[in-house]
């Protein structure tokens, strides 16, 4: 099938027509009548980006304000306005958008005259303020006055006062002042962290659709995340209907797409997925544009990225085995209770593998769950992740405010100097911890942060590691991190379904060939309640890798390490972007080392290197790329 269209997603280049010197000049509207109809006839102008915004932005933010401004303007798919902008982290999706409000707000096609008014933003409460400060950054108090929504500032002032033109609120005071917010005419809607959208019909996504705007641009790193109705519910929410119905898209596109990765998959239903997966991504791609990290690579310092399976402490596999052996988890597997907690003993497993004591402060034992509780609890007999943490800067990620109780009394107890940011954190403060910690004068070399509770979205470059220290099913919550697992456990198992998932997100968002992800089976599902302790790295033996993870020279450091000749590596291999969805064929491609064969420069990885059973690592030598 071949897929042709205008400037897609695929193909974003600003012509000479785009460019006069150092300036930023929109493509014209065509001839089309209904244009001309709808504007009375006033003549056709260039729209010019701001020289001063033009001269801070790089390449892949011209092209993102291009195809964002020809989406909003109804010239890449007809009577359609709404664009999604997935570029990952890191690449400046928030300037992209004040250069494009900027410009609307005073510039026009038609007569010069401006095309929005007003501006909704929508965003994760811990965002609202670091938004204000990047209008401040570029565009300063006089040009562009923008209101936030917090405790002290109601919408009613937006309303009333006549200077403000951006409106800027988090999701949840959104949905406390919906009915305001109904009664303002919003010309552009801009929803950041747009995966919050990713079911039509939460709360949420319902308050948003029954916004009259019809210029909305939805901001995310993370389009698939669990499966195909979120990428749905995203597209039909910026351009609504044009996937057709939520059950017409199922039968034609996600239900063809999912049958072809299943291992059991014929050739056929292969070859109809793949075929479907690329009709999909010709409809959406006029108005979805993905950009990874790699576009930036050449401005950024060498980037290394590890995945460190770690042995669990005698402690944790006690524990870990008398938990699988319980009644409870053998009637789950056998199917044999109503209502089987599955989610239950999972969650046991999880929490077991950061720190025994969240296992039994967090559970109530007794008919749930048959364990005999441990002489003692206390950490001075528990295995911890991070071992000496030492004197480099480091974010460290968990799931759970328990365990960042814990690690922060781990910091209490070494004398380390922290700052910590989770649900509990008033939103007013969030930013000001952000800063202090990114200053260069800050004495916390340690930020302890709640993946669940404004971890999305922060700008956090004081940290030299980032670490997480425990993982989510979903692989958008972990994929900047560096991973650390308890080796043979059930985190090892959530990490091996991780990859699945990228792989169906590659298939449509990054477009990728399904053959190179491997499945699982329901087979090897069940494995999920098993404990594997005779083995460097379970993930590493699906692999199929015939390497020994050996050094052939002792003394070398692990970038110098000649990779075994069985692992088919050369130097291409540093190539692969750290944050691209990983499939399993390019997991085998990373360097991977057995932990009894490492000679680390890293003083972390250094300094835990006892516990380390095996590691995977990625070198993005950005500088030369």
């Amino acid at each position: 099938m071949v897929c042709i269209f205008h400037g897609g997603a695929g193909d974003l280049t600003v012509t000479a027509k785009g460019k006069r010197g150092n300036s930023l000049v929109m493509l014209r509207p065509d001839n089309n009548p209904q244009w001309m109809v709808s504007r009375n006839s006033f003549p056709v102008v260039d729209v010019v980006i701001d020289p001063h915004l033009v001269h801070h932005l790089r390449p892949h933010q011209r092209e993102g304000i291009t195809f964002l401004y020809e989406c909003v303007m109804g010239m890449r798919v007809n009577n359609r306005c709404g664009a999604i902008l997935a570029d990952e982290m890191g690449l400046g999706k928030t300037l992209q958008c004040i250069s494009l409000i900027w410009t609307l707000q005073c510039q026009g096609p038609y007569g010069g005259k401006p095309v929005i008014k007003k501006t909704l933003i929508v965003t994760p409460g811990s965002l609202v303020n670091n938004w204000r400060k990047e209008f401040q950054k570029w565009l300063g108090s006089e040009r562009i006055k923008v209101f936030t929504v917090d405790q002290d500032h109601k919408v009613e002032e937006f309303i009333k006062s006549p200077f403000y033109s951006v409106l800027i609120i988090s999701y949840e005071m959104l949905l406390r002042s919906l009915d305001q917010i109904k009664n303002i005419k919003f010309d552009l809607l801009i929803c950041d962290e747009g995966h919050r959208l990713k079911n039509s019909a939460i709360k949420t996504t319902t308050a948003l659709s029954s916004l009259s705007c019809e210029k909305r641009i939805v901001l995310t790193g993370t389009p698939v995340q669990n499966d195909l109705q979120e990428f749905f519910a995203l597209i039909d929410f910026v351009n609504p209907g044009i996937l057709g119905s939520s059950s017409s898209y199922r039968k034609i596109y996600e239900e063809p797409i999912i049958i072809s990765r299943q291992p059991s998959a014929s050739e056929e239903e292969k070859e109809l997925g793949e075929r479907r997966a690329v009709q999909l991504t010709c409809l959406t791609g006029p108005f979805f544009l993905r950009r990874t990290q790699e576009v930036i690579n050449k401005y950024l310092p060498p980037k290394i990225e590890n995945v460190v399976f770690c042995r669990p402490g005698a402690l944790q596999i006690e524990l870990y085995r008398k938990l699988l052996n319980s009644q409870t988890v053998r009637f789950c597997l056998e199917g044999l209770l109503e209502n089987s907690p599955h989610l239950i003993c999972i969650g046991a497993l999880k929490k077991l593998c950061n720190h025994p004591c969240l296992l039994f402060n967090s559970i109530k034992y007794g008919s749930a769950i048959e364990l005999i509780q441990p002489a003692t609890c206390s950490s001075e007999h528990v295995y911890i992740h991070t071992a000496e943490l030492g004197m480099t800067w480091i974010v460290l990620v968990s799931n759970y405010t328990q365990t960042l109780n814990i690690l922060q009394e781990v910091c209490k107890r070494h004398g380390y100097a922290y700052a910590r940011l989770d649900g509990q954190t008033p939103i007013s403060q969030r930013q000001q911890i952000v800063d202090c910690f990114n200053s260069k004068y800050s004495s916390d070399f340690i930020f302890l942060l709640s993946s669940k509770a404004g971890g999305v979205g922060l700008n956090l470059i004081g940290g030299s590691h980032i670490i997480l220290y425990d993982i989510d099913w979903n692989p958008a919550t972990d994929i900047q991190l560096m991973n650390v697992f308890s080796l043979g456990t059930i985190e090892e198992k959530i990490y091996q379904r991780q990859i699945s998932k990228q792989g169906l997100s590659g298939a449509v968002v990054d477009f990728t060939r399904t053959s190179e992800h491997i499945q699982f089976s329901v087979e090897e599902l069940k494995n999920l309640f098993t404990l594997h302790e005779n083995s460097h790295c379970v993930t590493h033996d699906l692999l199929d890798c015939e390497c020994t993870g050996e050094q052939d020279h002792p003394g070398d450091s692990l970038e110098k390490f000649p990779v075994s000749r069985n692992c088919q590596l050369g130097p291409e291999c540093q190539k692969f972007n750290s944050l691209k969805p990983v499939s399993m064929s390019q997991l085998k491609q990373w360097k991977h080392f057995s932990g009894d064969h490492l000679n680390l420069t890293d003083p972390f990885l250094e300094r835990i290197r006892e516990n380390v059973s095996f590691v995977f690592q990625n070198i993005t030598n950005q500088t030369a790329l």
